[in-house]
């Protein structure tokens, strides 16, 4: 804001009437006055203002401008860029790098195997209507609640993370019992689980959000080459590949679940197999 004096060298006064009439007058001249103008600095103060107020000034119009446009400010961003990015269905998590679920990739051996045994098991379970008895249902009950227990008690909660110590033989015992929920050996699990904790969803999670939705969902099962270059060797788990028990079940991993299924295939027929393998696996 300026502050403007007037410098009035010799006062003098201009007549009028009441009417707005201007009297003319010969004999009165008025002088010119000079201004002078102070600068009280108000200007500068307002410019110099923290890099940190104005940054956060910039970021809260943006997302006023975005949320008004119905846009996040990821997504516009993205637009700039000439990136094709999308955000997943009720997520925060947008999708930088999709990956091909089916189609226009190559698929290996083990995918083409891996995607069969789901396939198949899925398809059996789809029997479990037509072979429906008391006795299958509570061998797939039982044999859920010991899977599952692999799985989570063993597998995650134990070998994963270290959150308990347990007895040799029990813990053997819990991770024999995860074997059977077809998921993967030990060391597999295990090694993927622990990158996935290290990267988290990241471009190094072995099966990161920001991939896709069905790739970290369904397809990173069947996609080994992609989840074995993002994992590398399995040298964080160098505290299971020293135990043998651990290498055994590594090498025999699918003659466990095929051995469980022959047995309940003796024991109840086609119903035990349907609902004790089929039923029971996607349930877990």
């Amino acid at each position: 804001m300026a502050l403007i004096v007037s410098l009035l060298s010799i006062p003098c006064f201009l007549p009028f009437s009441p009417l707005q009439r201007v009297t003319a007058t010969t004999t009165t001249r008025v002088r010119p006055f000079s201004c002078k103008v102070i600068n009280s600095g108000f200007n500068q103060v307002q410019r110099k203002q923290s890099p940190l107020h104005s940054s956060f000034v910039t970021q809260l119009r943006r997302e006023v401008s975005a949320l008004a446009n119905g846009v996040s400010v990821v997504e516009k961003e993205a637009d700039q860029e000439g990136k094709s990015q999308h955000r997943i269905l009720v997520s925060d998590v947008v999708v930088q790098n999709r990956r091909e679920v089916f189609w226009r990739r190559d698929w290996n051996a083990l995918d083409i195997a891996s995607a069969g045994i789901v396939l198949a098991t899925h398809l059996l379970a789809l029997c479990a209507p037509f072979y429906f008895t008391w006795s299958a249902f509570w061998v797939a009950a039982g044999l859920y609640l010991v899977s599952g227990l692999g799985i989570t008690l063993s597998f995650h909660r134990n070998l994963s993370h270290r959150s308990f110590k347990l007895p040799k033989w029990l813990e053997y015992l819990f991770a024999y019992c995860g074997v059977q929920a077809l998921q993967g050996n030990p060391i597999d699990w295990v090694s993927t689980h622990r990158y996935h904790h290290q990267f988290c969803d990241s471009e190094r999670d072995p099966h990161s959000p920001i991939e896709g939705f069905w790739f970290s969902h369904m397809n990173w099962l069947f996609d080994t080459k992609t989840v074995a270059e993002k994992r590398g060797e399995s040298s964080n788990v160098g505290d299971l590949e020293k135990q043998p028990f651990y290498r055994f079940l590594q090498t025999t991993y699918l003659l466990h679940p095929i051995a469980l299924g022959v047995v309940l295939y003796a024991l109840g027929g086609f119903p035990f197999l349907v609902w004790g393998m089929g039923v029971r696996i996607i349930w877990v």
